[in-house]
């Protein structure tokens, strides 16, 4: 098959994504002999941050290093890569198009969406210039980093405080923003049950010296010492494509997500969803899992619908001479 042949022929599967998810989804399937290609609008979530932690064999290792050795390994065993947005979708299964922000369009048989998901950001000054280096939100992520330093937690969503139990973990010199923000007697005592003080007063600023997080300034003028900050940020699942093929996302107390059973299909026949998409917490390492677990299913569905496909043909063929 000549390339523009390939390019213009329905692929086995569609992949929008290459992130964690959607390049080890195209690993698995590429590895499987499937022709399969993966959209991608260059927009990954971790770009900020320093390194990617808790990914066996990979500890620290660069997000854009990891994503670049994925494309890689993806193209080594025939899969294609597309740089490019999708705009919409639609189609059902064995019929899926995707349009793309260049004219061009992409079918596919199986659609796999690892779109990943949006931190929603507070909007204190400061938060978005530091958000993966001096402003956390995953102590799994971070919290190694940033173990036995001064951390300040904001109080900007009421999951904010969850988060301060966490972090405690990691270091005894946790404090809490509260902001706005009343703490329920619950949260009182377990706050003082963790030696976590209460920081008062409405935030009005981070404070920020040569690139690097020195501290939280209050709308009093008061600014308080921190080596870093947390956030706990509503993460919202990029759900705008889902629409054209009828997947609604899912309201959760950290944000919105796609239901999807446990190996990622959906309630649209020939739509997967892996990853933050579908599962807000999920590190890289359960993102790059939930990929594979995805493709290796689909392939599967793949399989099993040809072969019932050719046996009743077979069935009608041999029907059709006996008669």
């Amino acid at each position: 098959m000549s390339v523009a042949e390939k390019k213009s022929a329905i692929r086995d599967v569609v992949i929008v994504g290459a992130g964690a998810a959607g390049l080890s989804a195209g690993l698995t399937l590429a590895r499987a002999r499937r022709s399969v290609t993966v959209i991608d609008a260059g927009q990954p979530r971790n770009a900020p941050a320093d390194g990617v932690h808790g990914l066996l064999g990979h500890e620290g290792i660069s997000p854009q290093e990891l994503l670049t050795r994925g494309r890689e390994e993806v193209l080594g065993y025939g899969g294609e890569l597309i740089d490019d947005e999708v705009v919409a979708v639609s189609g059902a299964e064995d019929g899926f198009t995707l349009s793309l922000r260049s004219g061009n369009a992409v079918e596919g048989r199986r659609l796999l969406m690892a779109t990943g998901l949006v931190d929603e950001l507070p909007e204190i000054p400061g938060v978005r210039e530091q958000w993966g280096h001096g402003v956390l939100h995953c102590p799994y992520c971070h919290g190694w980093e940033v173990r036995d330093g001064r951390i300040g937690v904001l109080v900007t969503t009421p999951m904010a405080v969850h988060k301060a139990f966490l972090f405690r973990q990691w270091s005894d010199q946790v404090m809490l923003f509260a902001g706005d923000h009343e703490l329920s007697e619950d949260e009182q005592i377990k706050l003082q049950a963790l030696d976590i003080p209460v920081i008062e007063g409405g935030i009005a600023s981070l404070e920020i010296i040569d690139d690097t997080l020195t501290g939280v300034r209050l709308d009093d003028g008061r600014v308080v010492a921190v080596d870093a900050a947390v956030v706990a940020t509503p993460m919202v699942a990029r759900t705008e494509l889902f629409a054209g093929i009828g997947l609604e996302p899912t309201a959760h107390p950290a944000g919105a997500f796609i239901e999807t059973e446990s190996f990622g299909l959906t309630s649209v026949p020939g739509v997967w969803v892996a990853g933050n998409a579908t599962d807000i917490g999920a590190q890289v390492s359960g993102a790059a899992a939930a990929g594979a677990l995805a493709a290796q299913h689909i392939n599967t569905d793949l399989i099993f619908k040809d072969l019932d496909r050719a046996a009743a043909e077979l069935n009608d063929e041999q029907a059709g001479k006996a008669s």
